[in-house]
Parts: C-alpha cells; sequence; structure tokens
C-alpha cells in the first residue's frame, strides 16, 4: 500500500501559497459549455491556436484555411474578398503561417503550360506525408520528330458552303467539279483534293442556279488573291463562296409553252395533206362529211 504513482504530484505541495490564493478567489476565466460535433466540424491542434509566435490574423487564417475542402481558393484576392482585412495584412498572415510551416506554397506548371500556385495546409508541421492525388502531374514528354511524323496532325473541318436551293442534275455537279479543278490553272496554289472538290462543289452550284456564268464565278474566286502562301486553299474558296455569294435572280413568269405542230400526212379518204396527229386518218372535211352523212 506505500506504492505511489510516479505521474501524479501530491495536491498538497503542488502549488504554492499564492496559486492557492489566485485559485479560491479568482472567478474571471473560461467556462467552457461543450456539446460534441457529430457533423461539419475539423479538429485542428492546440499548437495552432495556440501558437506564441503566430499573431490572432494568422492563427484565425490558418484555422479557417484548414476547415475548407480541398480546392478551394486560398490566394490573397480570393481571401480579401471573403473578409475585411486587406491585401496587405492577409498577405503578411500567410507569410506567418508558411514560415512556421502550416502552409507550402510552390509554384507548379499544368499539362497545358500554365503556371499555377499549388498551396498545401498542413495541419502538424513537420509530418509532411506523400503528394495528394489531387497534385498537378507533370507535364507529358514533348513527342520526338520521329512521333510527329509518324502520327498525323487531325485534319481541321473546312468551313460550311452555300447550298443549292433545289436538287441539282448530276451534268451540274460534273460542271462544278471541272470548274473547280481549273482554277489551279491561274494560280498553283489553288490546288484542290478531292475531297475539298466534293465539299465545294454544293457552293460552286449555289452560283451557278443564280444564273453566274462559270466565267463570272472564276474570275469572283481568283481574282485579288493574296500575295501570302494559302496553306489551306479550300478554306478560302469555302470563305469566298459565301462571302460573296449574290442573291437569286427576280422571279420570272414562265413562259408559256409553244404550241404542238404536227407533221403532214394523207388523208385516208381523199389523199389529201393535212396535218394532224398520227392517231387522226382523215382530215378534218373527210371527218365533217362522215358526221353529216353517217
Amino acid at each position: 500500500m506505500d506504492t505511489q504513482n510516479p505521474s501524479a504530484s501530491p495536491r498538497a505541495q503542488s502549488a504554492p501559497a499564492a496559486n492557492l490564493t489566485r485559485s479560491r478567489h479568482h472567478t474571471g476565466g473560461v467556462i467552457h459549455d461543450n456539446t460534441r460535433h457529430t457533423t461539419r466540424f475539423v479538429v485542428i491542434g492546440n499548437h495552432l491556436t495556440q501558437h506564441a509566435e503566430l499573431s490572432l490574423l494568422a492563427i484565425g487564417l490558418g484555422c479557417h484555411i484548414q476547415s475548407l475542402p480541398a480546392g478551394a481558393p486560398v490566394d490573397i484576392k480570393s481571401l480579401a474578398a471573403r473578409f475585411t482585412e486587406g491585401t496587405k495584412r492577409i498577405g503578411d498572415a500567410l507569410r506567418e503561417l508558411e514560415t512556421h510551416g502550416y502552409l507550402r506554397r510552390e509554384r507548379v506548371r499544368t499539362p497545358t503550360g500554365r503556371i499555377i500556385t499549388r498551396t498545401t495546409s498542413c495541419n502538424q508541421p513537420g509530418h509532411r506525408r506523400e503528394a495528394a492525388p489531387s497534385a498537378c502531374p507533370p507535364p507529358p514528354p514533348r513527342p520526338t520528330t520521329a512521333d510527329r511524323t509518324s502520327q498525323p496532325r487531325p485534319r481541321k473541318a473546312l468551313p460550311p458552303v452555300p447550298q443549292p436551293t433545289r436538287a441539282a442534275a448530276a451534268a451540274l455537279h460534273q460542271q462544278a467539279a471541272d470548274l473547280l479543278g481549273t482554277l489551279r490553272r491561274h494560280d498553283p496554289r489553288l490546288l484542290l483534293s478531292a475531297a475539298d472538290t466534293d465539299h465545294l462543289a454544293p457552293g460552286v452550284i449555289a452560283w451557278l442556279e443564280r444564273e453566274v456564268t462559270p466565267t463570272a464565278l472564276r474570275h469572283a474566286l481568283t481574282q485579288n488573291l493574296p500575295d501570302e502562301p494559302l496553306h489551306r486553299p479550300a478554306a478560302f474558296l469555302a470563305h469566298r463562296l459565301t462571302d460573296r455569294l449574290p442573291p437569286l435572280p427576280p422571279y420570272r413568269t414562265p413562259a408559256a409553252p409553244a404550241p404542238v405542230r404536227h407533221g403532214l400526212r394523207n388523208c385516208d379518204g381523199c389523199d389529201k395533206a393535212f396535218r394532224a396527229p398520227e392517231t387522226e386518218p382523215h382530215c378534218p372535211t373527210c371527218r365533217t362529211a362522215a358526221a353529216t352523212h353517217p
């Protein structure tokens, strides 16, 4: 029974008389009315909340940052928009936290080449863990010359061209393809592939149905060409077919069909020559006589 707990000091000799007097008469200290949190809480160590060298603003800012979800903005401008302290005081508080190990700020390059600042909040300075999966991955290796030559770049879609207002005959399609194929005679830069010709042909037909002659259309496509190289001649021609498209011609009333003129034939009754369809064997005179004297 004479064994004592070495971690427990005798209470009668633990405090000086002055402290005993203070504890009996001092009643202005804090009293905690605590309720256990079950949701929406964060664990923060006393080493931060009671830090001896951090300012009150730095302690409060450190607690706020540790309570934020991953990915929340913690740059100076975002924090200044959230709190009434200015950018100067917030910047000083962030530097305090960084000095004491509660923040790490690194400039990293994203896979797209953009430079960003990545901020890491440490709830226990000195206990650094492995990088989180959400950290920015290193940029991919640059492709070599062999990779660039073996993997062709995807072809960019050509701009749209005007479409005919009605179905065009096959002969009109051939006329449009022939016109596009002869543009390279005016300028070698206007050499087109078969796919480019198929894409541009409806735009050419839209011009032809507006009563534009092939010569006038060829002139509209080839006049005042730029001096610099045409890397995509089909895109250049698509722009001109769309930008310079003339309006449809005015509506005209269709002309009356020409009267049918039958060929000459001999009447089976009187052998007189007359004009009539092949189904009519008699001339008008014989038809009238047959109607009068049946």
